[in-house]
């Protein structure tokens, strides 16, 4: 049975990448970093914000090729695609100002004396799956939803995603599909109605906030409804008539891991069966892995961390 080590969003993060792939013991070899009768599994989000996201995906890209490692799309790889992408006239379909694909920035000026390089990258990345089912885990990168995977896996061809899947979620922000594919890769965000404030520790009112997706809502304060790390909402219960669709993971389900929330300092492990390995590296400086060994039961000794 191939064991697995899953990888916490690594954001162009080479040097941190490296030290947590020697720590689990796999070895540069002239096919990358390699573990015999082990496999790394990437979370998504390996792109953006580093200082060495050229040098990340060509790590990341060499295990995968030769069979040391998998990878899924991260919001920020989805992003820095739809960035990308041209309109019948062959002009930018991204219109300035980017907004929500600022973060591609970075990664484009990186590549910006390496074109062709960089465009085949983007193919590359256009190769990779949305979800992973790997026999006892599930890899995801913002939050696991049956229907959502079921409805992927209808409508979506098998293969390299094709530009006018992302060109069409651009357009149309809340087709279906495009609904599904933000819902795994982004999560469930809670919208305050309009009529009603709140306000966090650090005194802002926020409105939206990223909410813990595998939760019954009812009965929930605020706070504990709240998936952020970077401030504490109010701790009174939220309202019935404003109670958010939530997607309850059972108890009894494989394994779970995903990224994205920014867990600088933790829980990551935030029940038996769901772990959550993003580290928020750019102000944490650390990377995070799972080693997982077959069990059905996460154990916090299986967590693997470097620093810088």
């Amino acid at each position: 049975m191939l064991m697995y080590d899953i990888i916490g969003d690594v954001h162009g993060h080479a040097p941190l990448l490296k030290k947590l792939l020697l720590q689990l013991g796999y070895v540069k070899t002239t096919n990358g970093y390699a573990n015999p009768g082990r496999k790394a599994v990437f979370v998504g989000d390996f792109i953006n914000r580093g200082p060495q996201i050229r040098k990340t995906i060509r790590t990341i890209r060499t295990m995968v090729e030769n069979g040391n490692a998998l990878a899924i799309l991260g919001n920020h790889e989805i992003n820095t695609i739809i960035a990308h992408l041209e309109d019948k006239k062959g002009a930018p379909l991204v219109k300035p100002p980017v907004k929500n694909l600022l973060s591609a920035v970075k990664t484009i000026n990186e590549f910006a004396n390496h074109p062709d390089e960089w465009q085949d990258h983007l193919k590359w990345l256009r190769t990779l799956p949305l979800f992973l089912e790997l026999g006892g885990i599930r890899v995801v990168h913002a939050c696991w939803s049956d229907v959502a995977v079921e409805f992927l896996k209808n409508n979506l061809p098998k293969g390299k995603i094709k530009k006018g899947v992302f060109r069409n979620m651009h357009k149309n922000n809340s087709s279906e599909l495009a609904r599904n594919v933000w819902l795994l890769t982004k999560g469930v965000n809670f919208k305050m109605p309009g009529d009603l404030k709140i306000i966090t520790n650090k005194g802002i009112s926020p409105r939206t906030f990223r909410m813990r997706w595998w939760e019954q809502p009812a009965g929930k304060t605020f706070e504990e409804l709240s998936f952020e790390s970077k401030f504490r909402l109010p701790s009174y219960t939220v309202p019935p008539e404003i109670l958010p669709d939530s997607i309850p993971y059972p108890h009894d389900a494989p394994i779970v891991f995903f990224g994205h929330y920014c867990r600088k300092n933790g829980p990551h492990i935030i029940k038996p069966n769901i772990c959550c390995l993003d580290t928020c590296i750019a102000n944490s400086n650390t990377l995070l892995a799972y080693r997982w060994d077959g069990e059905s039961i996460l154990s916090a000794k299986k967590l693997v961390k470097v620093k810088k």
